[in-house]
């Protein structure tokens, strides 16, 4: 089967939670690790390191961490949810029910790859404003969306995570990643279990874009 274009990738990137045991192919992920490697960064300093994880020890440790996390915050969500009309609360019980699967299945993973960050290299342009900065993410989340993007086009599932950040101290000491890089985000890779990547339900154009001023919404010809 023929790899898919780059729009018909980029509509149908689903966040793949169900993944198969089976080994992920050495020139598989290669590829994946290369189209990461493309990705635009401020001065072309790339302040980015990838850890591909596939140790058993490894993976069932932050099998543990990772759990942990997202029962917690699955229980808060849910609870949140509790009020809303029936058809947001039966979509989102579907979305924690394949988190509940990854979280449950996670020692099983075939690879996981962890991006870290170096603060020290990178333009953080934001950093003295009076708001959460965000701008330093620009030299590294570009990489993470190259890799899920070419796990699309390998046919692999795959899904952006950050609940690890939340344990860096504990991710940082198993992996025996240094002093001053931190993490950006871990992403589960792996063969899908159910269909894998398919269309996707985002907000329309015309309520994420605007014309020159934020009043005008941007239409399309």
């Amino acid at each position: 089967m023929a790899p898919p274009d780059l729009y018909e990738a980029m509509s149908t990137l689903r966040a793949v939670r169900r993944l198969k045991p089976d080994p992920v192919p050495d020139d598989k992920l290669g590829r994946v690790l290369e189209a990461a490697s493309w990705a635009p960064s401020g001065g072309n300093v790339q302040p980015w390191r990838v850890l591909v994880v596939r140790d058993r020890a490894k993976m069932a440790r932050l099998g543990e961490v990772y759990a942990a996390q997202w029962h917690a915050y699955a229980d808060g969500h849910l609870k949140g949810i509790a009020d809303a009309p029936e058809a947001i609360r039966i979509a989102t019980e579907k979305m924690l029910g394949a988190g509940d699967y990854l979280a449950d299945h996670f020692a099983q993973t075939p690879v996981l790859l962890i991006f870290c960050f170096n603060p020290k290299s990178m333009a953080i342009t934001d950093a003295r404003l009076d708001r959460i900065s965000v701008v330093g993410g620009a030299s590294v989340y570009p990489a993470v969306q190259n890799a899920l993007l070419a796990c699309r086009a390998e046919g692999l599932g795959c899904v952006l995570t950050t609940l690890l950040c939340a344990e860096e101290a504990a991710v940082r000491d198993l992996l025996s990643i240094p002093e001053p890089w931190g993490t950006a985000a871990a992403i589960p890779i792996g063969t899908p279990v159910l269909g894998g990547h398919g269309p996707i339900s985002r907000r329309p154009v015309s309520k994420l874009a605007f014309a020159d001023t934020w009043a005008e919404p941007f239409r399309s010809e």
